[in-house]
């Protein structure tokens, strides 16, 4: 609910902190005293258009900042500012704050953190529903009348969504396969002729890579096989240098025991031959590792071309071939058993269709049974209400199927004749102001709602009317409070003795400065008040007496 507003600088108001609670609060004064501008400044923290002359004359910048308390954030806004990553602890007010400049600049924040006016505008329906002289808003939009008449029957729309759901789904499924036959049957002999060219050329993934570094080995093998030649000659000769190291050892093997340098220079002569012939080694591996085979190159670059051109056809790399061969074989595998696989799928979508069409159909009942209860509690509150003529009904119209959806196959919407004779029309087509609030007071009371709007509010509900219409309205209005939070600007005794608070706006003048206040009333400025709404500006002794009986009787 709405637990605090505070205005600085809006039109005539300098700066006002309210504080509200649950219950009904009704707002009264003078006309003109700058009811309008509490309702302009509430609207700008719910995301309406920034307006810079709304800025207070002579002042750079304006801001309005509304608190909210809930016990557990609506799921509708919890979802909005999650998605937002704004972070709210539990039990944190929900701070809604706008600022505005004089040239016409404004930002927004949500508990101190900068948001987008779109996301005010976002989550503004489940925290405040404001109902007034031009309301196209609430239950004026027949874009809500289906869930409000949902919520009245107690209908299992779960059910239905569910089972939409699962039709969509194998629907889906169903397009999909028929549209990989139909795709691939068009394709058959064209894929039949690539996979039976990938099928002879067998590509093996890597095999580019092993192929492009054994033809790199054997072109360098090509230029240095001319040295690599000479140098095994030098190592393998007999009179190769190896040759003559492994000699010499022999003979310096018989003398060393004669000397002990001749003993020392055998151990090195030996070192010199086990290095030599690691030589050998490594250069004999790098001769058959560089070993150039003309005919053994020229396969290997027939093969690096064959592959690298299969995959130029298949717009793929040459380590794709291998998976693109599978996609083909699964094409071809579709088309052979795709009739069999589509006739399943069929019977499945069949089933979640008929599902669906029954779930969607009790629905409807449902709904149609629901409206005629609705239409009833609506008509029996016209009357009390001064709108005796009027007549309100719920159509339930089925839809063409190709617009059947997750909440069924109907469109909901309220309709209204104001006059005997006359067709119904949209409730936004009601001509005068008044009675669009009375016909929406009358709603409210028979839909008994929630769910809605956390704080709603009625502008002048009571416009043209008097006497018992004004006290069945404030019984009304008191009624519909009486589980949240609801705010009534009203010029009506009837209606504002059934306020649990009171709050009285004026407006005042020093020289050449116009200021609106807003004060709470205590119960004895209530009951001048109220006596001042009777008897006009001469407040006398029997419009207290008559606001003492009011006041009582509420």
């Amino acid at each position: 609910m709405l637990s605090r507003l505070s205005i600085r600088n809006i039109v005539l108001i300098e700066a006002l902190d309210l504080d509200f609670a649950r219950g009904l609060g009704v707002l009264t004064g003078e006309t003109g005293a700058g009811k309008s501008i509490l309702l302009d400044a509430l609207g700008l923290v719910l995301g309406n258009r920034a307006d810079s002359g709304l800025v207070r004359a002579g002042e750079a910048r304006a801001g309005v900042t509304a608190s909210f308390d809930f016990a557990a954030l609506p799921a509708q806004v919890l979802s909005v500012i999650e998605d937002a990553g704004i972070e709210l602890e539990p039990g944190e007010p929900l701070i809604l704050k706008r600022q505005l400049r004089a040239d016409g600049g404004s930002k927004a924040f949500l508990n101190d953190q900068p948001v987008g006016v779109a996301l005010l505008r976002e989550i503004a329906p489940a925290l405040v529903e404001i109902h007034g002289q031009h309301d196209d808003r609430g239950l004026v939009n027949a874009r809500g009348h289906r869930a409000l008449l949902d919520r009245f029957a107690g209908g299992e729309v779960a059910g239905v969504e569910a089972a939409w759901r699962d039709w969509r789904t194998a629907r889906d499924a169903l397009d999909a396969a028929r549209e990989q036959v139909a795709r691939a049957a068009e394709d058959q002999e064209l894929i039949e002729a690539h996979l039976s060219e990938l099928t002879l050329l067998a590509p093996q993934t890597g095999e580019e890579d092993e192929l492009a570094s054994a033809r790199a080995d054997m072109q360098k093998g090509e230029k240095l096989a001319d040295d690599l030649s000479a140098l095994q000659h030098l190592w393998t000769g007999s009179d190769s240098a190896l040759a003559s190291l492994r000699a010499a050892s022999r003979r310096l093997d018989r003398i060393a025991g004669e000397h002990e340098l001749l003993a020392e220079a055998l151990a090195a002569l030996d070192r010199a031959v086990i290095e030599a012939s690691e030589a050998e080694d490594a250069l004999d591996r790098a001769a058959q590792a560089l070993a150039f085979d003309p005919a053994e190159l020229d396969r290997i670059e027939t093969r690096l071309f064959d592959l690298r051109a299969a995959a130029r056809k298949q717009s793929c790399q040459v380590d794709d071939l291998p998976a693109k061969m599978a996609e083909m074989r699964a094409a071809l595998d579709a088309i052979e058993g795709g009739s069999g696989h589509i006739a399943v799928l069929e019977q499945t979508a069949q089933k979640a269709a008929l599902l669906y069409r029954e779930k969607a159909e009790a629905l409807h009942d449902l709904r149609r049974a629901a409206a005629r209860r609705l239409d009833a509690a609506v008509a029996a509150e016209l009357a009390p209400l001064k709108l005796d003529a009027a007549r309100f009904q719920t159509s339930v119209m089925r839809l063409p199927e190709e617009r059947w959806g997750a909440q069924g196959m109907d469109a909901v919407e309220f309709l209204i004749s104001t006059n005997p004779g006359a067709d119904f029309a949209p409730l936004a087509k009601i001509a005068s102001g008044g009675e669009l609030s009375r016909f929406i007071l009358a709603l409210k009371v028979a839909l008994a709602e929630e769910g809605g709007a956390a704080t709603v509010i009625f502008d002048e509900i009571d416009r043209g009317v008097g006497g018992a219409v004004a006290d069945a309205i404030g019984e009304r209005l008191a009624r519909l409070a009486s589980n949240g939070q609801l705010l009534a600007v009203t010029h009506s005794p009837q209606v504002a003795a059934r306020g649990d608070r009171h709050y009285m706006i004026a407006k005042s003048s020093e020289g050449t400065v116009t200021r609106t206040s807003v004060t709470p009333l205590s119960d004895a400025e209530r009951k001048e008040e109220i006596a001042r709404m009777l008897s006009g500006a001469e407040v006398t002794d029997e419009a207290r007496a008559q606001a003492d009986r009011l006041l009582v009787r509420a």
